[in-house]
């Protein structure tokens, strides 16, 4: 296994070529009531005090107030725990995957004719993971876990950790979220969890790790919520659309798809995704908000897909110089670059170059909480949206629609298809202009757009656009939005040189 110089960002799904150990997991949960009256989520009991913890006899004599908590505290953990392993289940997975044959040298020279590039064969992949028991339909069990550690299995055995072994099916995936739900049948008697809520935890707080860390059934490990609402990066390779908490509770491979349980053993987040250098525990682990998990499980069982909101808009946010150009404020806020024709940004008012600072009650402090903001809405939900446009603030409604699989992906429906920035001394000197040159300097073009199309590149210089005279980026997006027709000209200042570019703006 390779390992970078920097931090990993590494799936707690564990794939094993051979799996030796047979073995169980547990998880704790918290209540959720589904929109399906049939089906009940999240209805699991409040945890009692287990058999197995028992009251301290008053002969001991507790000598300090130190002791008398730590023995509270030492109760409630056994609470916990006990309370949540038989919830959390151990998901074994057998997967098919295609990789190419190790090539021999020697079949360069003497291989079979009309053979062409190498070969590839398929094998079979054993995975482990854990889940959580969320609801009951009649005979049918769901399980919540990962999409990593359940999404592409053929085959899923869910183990209790009492034992019991049940054959899964897959119920319904979602990439974006990275959750997945599973089911089986039984008439057995079987605990569910209680789901929680995580938007009451607070930094500090106890919480646990329930799972099958390496493949050891049952773990619970304890630790605090490090940091809520923590992102990643666009290259970390985890998905942008979840904000995730941050614990140290050790969470090591085998742990993705189980629980983070509260004090209280109500499950407050489903464990995902850790960093670090070594592949191991660091300390950093990340678990999925179970308040944004709740809609996914009802969108799985209603329709074997989470549904998302699409806005269509490509955003980003302002650099500095953009944000003292535009008026807005030195922090916070969503710059929109461009808007999709037909979308419902587009038919709700959005323009580029405003800055989206509002979504409803949520404020936007940048562009992964404007996606995040929408993506959670119901579609066709209508939404209040407040933007920052020429200096003012404007209030606008935007009714959602649903995000398919090509939503954003015709960039020929992209407006305008460029990014600009304002002209700033550091830029003039790098592209070797005059102090007296007015305009913005193109700092992006979108591939597959219109303008693309049209010949313009990053760093030119556009000085007009149909006639009118850009000063600063402002200038830029009001005359964009002041246009008449569908037909837009740019003069440009290209190494020295004054070019005309055109293009046709998409329906």
């Amino acid at each position: 296994m390779k390992h970078s110089l920097t931090s990993i960002l590494r799936y707690g799904g564990l794939a094993v070529a051979v799996l030796a150990l047979s073995v169980g997991g547990g998880f704790v949960g918290a209540g959720l009531a589904g929109s399906n009256e049939s089906v009940t989520i999240g209805a699991g009991s409040a945890p009692a005090q287990p058999a197995s913890v028992s009251p301290t006899p008053a002969s001991m004599n507790v000598s300090t107030d130190s002791e008398n908590v730590s023995r509270a505290f030492q109760d409630q953990f056994r609470t916990v725990a006990a309370a949540t392993l038989p919830v959390v289940v151990e998901i074994n997975t057998v997967s098919t995957v295609t990789r190419e044959v190790p090539t021999n040298p020697f079949s360069f020279f003497f291989g079979q004719p009309g053979q062409k590039g190498p070969q590839e064969q398929q094998y079979q992949q054993r995975g482990l993971g854990s889940g959580v028991m969320v609801a009951r339909d009649r005979d049918t069990v769901y399980v919540l876990t990962n999409n990593h550690v359940a999404g592409e299995a053929d085959e899923i055995e869910v183990v209790l950790s009492d034992g019991r072994k049940y054959t899964g099916s897959l119920v319904g995936t979602d990439d974006l979220m990275d959750l997945a739900l599973v089911s089986f049948q039984t008439q057995d008697d079987i605990p569910i969890a209680q789901l929680g809520d995580s938007s009451s935890l607070e930094i500090g707080d106890w919480v646990f790790a329930v799972g099958n860390p390496l493949g050891f059934q049952s773990s619970v490990t304890a630790g605090i919520v490090s940091a809520k609402e923590r992102s990643v990066t666009p290259q970390s390779g985890i998905s942008g659309i979840t904000s995730y908490i941050q614990t140290d509770a050790a969470i090591n491979q085998g742990n993705s798809g189980g629980a983070l349980v509260n004090l209280e053993g109500q499950v407050v987040g489903i464990n995902t995704w850790i960093a670090s250098r070594s592949g191991g525990s660091d300390g950093i682990g990340f678990a999925i908000p179970i308040n944004m998990a709740q809609r996914a499980i009802t969108d799985f069982i209603e329709r074997g897909e989470v549904a998302y909101s699409w806005l269509g808009v490509m955003t980003g946010d302002p650099s500095d110089a953009l944000r003292t150009d535009l008026g807005a404020p030195d922090s916070g806020g969503a710059f929109v670059y461009g808007v999709y024709d037909n979308s419902p940004a587009a038919e709700g008012g959005i323009q580029p170059g405003d800055v989206v600072l509002q979504i409803g009650d949520t404020e936007i402090q940048n562009g992964g909480d404007l996606v995040r903001s929408i993506a959670t809405l119901p579609p066709g939900d209508e939404v209040a949206v407040r933007v920052l446009r020429n200096g003012a603030q404007t209030e606008l409604t935007i009714k959602t629609s649903v995000r398919d699989s090509q939503a954003g992906a015709d960039t020929q429906q992209l407006w305008p298809g460029l990014a600009v920035q304002p002209l700033t001394d550091q830029i003039r000197s790098q592209l070797d202009l005059s102090r007296r040159t007015d305009g913005v300097v193109v700092a992006s073009v979108t591939d597959g757009t219109p303008a693309q199309g049209s010949g313009i590149r990053r760093g030119d210089v556009v000085t007009t656009v149909n006639g009118t005279t850009i000063e600063s980026a402002q200038d830029f997006y009001r005359a964009l939005a002041g246009m008449d027709s569908r037909e837009v000209q740019f003069r440009v200042l290209r190494d020295g040189n004054t070019v005309i570019l055109g293009f046709v703006r998409p329906r």
